[in-house]
């Protein structure tokens, strides 16, 4: 099944439609609750092998992820995409996925 259109079913049918400004402010504050519980779990980073989060908190990342690409009229399957590319293309060329 394809997810994203999962999520856009599920925003559908429970009306939960807004605009994409406040899904991207969703989008921080999920990927802020995982950094939350990476930080208490890892002690700020001094152990990192402690790392830990909730799977719930990242299905609530992806969830407003994928609502965000909704609302933009963005396929979520694309930009992945075009987002390995890019990784790849650095990696043949710099030997490096990291942004300069």
């Amino acid at each position: 099944m394809d997810e994203q259109a999962r999520v856009g079913r599920f925003i559908d049918e429970h009306d939960l439609s807004c605009p994409p400004a406040y899904r991207l402010l969703d989008l921080s504050a999920e990927v802020g609750e995982l950094a939350a519980d990476a930080t208490a779990s890892s002690d700020y980073g001094a152990n990192p092998d402690a790392l830990s989060v909730k799977q719930d908190e990242l299905g609530d990342a992806l969830f407003a992820l994928l609502a965000l690409c909704e609302e933009l009229d963005v396929d979520a399957r694309e930009a992945l995409d075009t987002s390995i590319q890019k990784y790849e293309r650095r990696l043949t060329e710099r030997g490096d996925a990291g942004s300069q």
